[in-house]
């Protein structure tokens, strides 16, 4: 009789816990989203130089030497978060002679990046560093800028899920729903890379204002989950 007892008490805790696991059939999956353009409001510039010699000490000099100048002029306009300035990539490395393997000479490059808000700085500077070429133009969404776009369309992004679901459980016969599982994610907008630029180092160039065009980013919230629909 304990036996028989048992083995009742056993089913039906696999019973109980099968339904548990089974997920509910009116559970319906929906997807939504929202998007905004916002105008990008980080100007970034990439300013480089190369040098070539017979000596490892020579070319690094060298590099350094221009390096310090546009690092200089940088400086004079450096202001937090409107125009940040730091060094990039410096490298050196050696050139051989194919047929003996021997070292012929040396090459190396050195970088400065300047980015920040204002861009009318920034680009008035780009025209006053003449050791460095300018490499590499472009414009990206401030963290800032990105996250007061989230927090606006969020909430449209939202309504529009529920009006989905509102939408789907009245066509499907059901007099409303239960939100389930929600997860809210925003998709990172790419920089924008301007065309790759070369201008050489001399008097003409001397305070000659880089053009830019900054143009916009799409900033999109998404939503996505299940949603119980109920009588």
């Amino acid at each position: 009789m304990r036996f028989v007892v048992a083995l009742s008490a056993l089913a039906l805790s696999l019973a109980a816990q099968a339904a548990t696991e089974t997920p509910p059939r009116e559970r319906l999956s929906l997807s939504a989203s929202a998007s905004a353009d916002v105008v990008r409001d980080v100007l970034g510039v990439a300013f480089s130089t190369t040098r070539e010699g017979a000596d490892a000490a020579g070319v690094q000099t060298a590099l350094k030497q221009a390096l310090d100048a546009a690092l200089a002029e940088a400086r004079k306009a450096a202001r937090p978060g409107q125009v940040d300035v730091q060094t990039g990539g410096f490298s050196l490395s050696p050139r051989y002679e194919p047929k003996t393997g021997k070292i012929t000479g040396w090459q190396g490059s050195a970088e400065l990046l300047v980015e920040g808000r204002d861009a009318t700085a920034i680009a008035q500077l780009a025209g006053r560093i003449n050791t460095l070429t300018i490499a590499r133009v472009g414009y990206s969404l401030s963290r800032e800028a990105r996250e007061k776009a989230e927090a606006d369309i969020s909430a449209q992004a939202i309504a529009r899920y529920r009006a989905k679901a509102a939408d789907y459980a009245k066509q499907f016969g059901y007099g409303s729903y239960v939100v389930g599982e929600v997860t809210v994610s925003s998709d990172e907008p790419a920089p924008r890379p301007m065309a790759m630029m070369r201008m050489k180092a001399s008097s003409v160039m001397a305070d000659e204002a880089l053009p830019t065009e900054a143009g916009k980013a799409t900033v999109t919230v998404n939503v996505n989950g299940t949603v119980q629909l109920t009588k």
